[in-house]
């Protein structure tokens, strides 16, 4: 099931897609999927970032093979930060390059969306916290990331968050594709069977340290492939069956 959120008539909803049209929903996902007897095309709507996250967990190096592109070790326990609700942007939207970098690096990842409040879980119960999987660009401005050595305004910028275009409800965590292209060509090529730490950990060990409230979005890393992208540049995530994330850099 492919759940979205959407503005039409200068008002936002949600709803399930179905090919080219949206069963409108009487009220969010977190909630219940409730049809309100409304459809509407797909055409005339504008899908948003499918969830509206009071924080974004995202994970660093969880991939050995990203891990040796970038010339670090690989973390003995989940190398976690946040990224803030205002980067946050949906599908077919721009993402802005900030005059202050000289680089910024697109990172194609999985995106989990948290169902319900989730504090001290344990792996065995993690994936019952999830309502489905999106797909995520983790936008890094590369060049501030090494100057600061600390990550918070290399990934924190507006529109550094790029999320959608659905929320999929059936999808095997464990074994996913993940691909990015720029400009149609593919630059990562990766699946989540080769997490350092999968998905059920992840969640765990999270909700070990903060609570994840309904639509949180935990960003589960990135594969080898990073690079830059400039100004008019497409980018692409790829994540089946989710869909494709597009945006547009400028």
């Amino acid at each position: 099931m492919k759940i979205v959120r959407f503005l039409a008539n200068k008002k936002t909803g949600y709803g399930i897609q179905e090919g080219e049209s949206i069963r409108v929903t009487q009220i969010s996902p977190f909630h219940g999927l409730h049809y309100s007897g409304v459809d509407l095309r797909l055409k005339d709507v504008k899908l948003l970032a499918p969830c509206v996250p009071s924080k974004i967990v995202c994970l660093g190096l969880n991939y050995l093979n990203h891990a040796k592109e970038s010339n670090a070790a690989p973390p003995s326990n989940p190398l976690i930060f946040l990224k803030p609700p205002t980067a946050v942007i949906g599908p077919e939207d721009k993402i802005i390059y900030p005059e202050m970098s000289k680089r910024v690096d697109y990172e194609g990842e999985l995106g989990v969306v948290i169902k319900k409040k989730a504090s001290h879980v344990t792996k065995e119960e993690a994936l019952d916290y999830v309502l489905g999987y999106t797909c995520f660009n983790d936008v890094t401005a590369r060049d501030l990331q090494s100057s600061d050595g600390q990550w918070t305004r290399a990934k924190g910028f507006d529109t550094f968050a790029s999320i959608g275009p659905c929320i999929e409800t059936e999808l095997d965590p464990a074994k996913t594709p993940v691909e990015t292209y720029l400009n149609g060509k593919l630059v990562q090529k990766g699946n989540t069977a080769d997490l350092i730490f999968p998905v059920r950990d992840v969640i765990s060990f999270i909700s070990q340290v903060m609570t994840l409230l309904p639509g949180d979005v935990i960003a589960t890393g990135t594969p080898e492939g990073i690079g830059p992208m400039k100004v008019g540049d497409v980018v692409e995530i790829k994540i089946a069956p989710i869909g494709v994330l597009r945006n547009y850099v400028s």
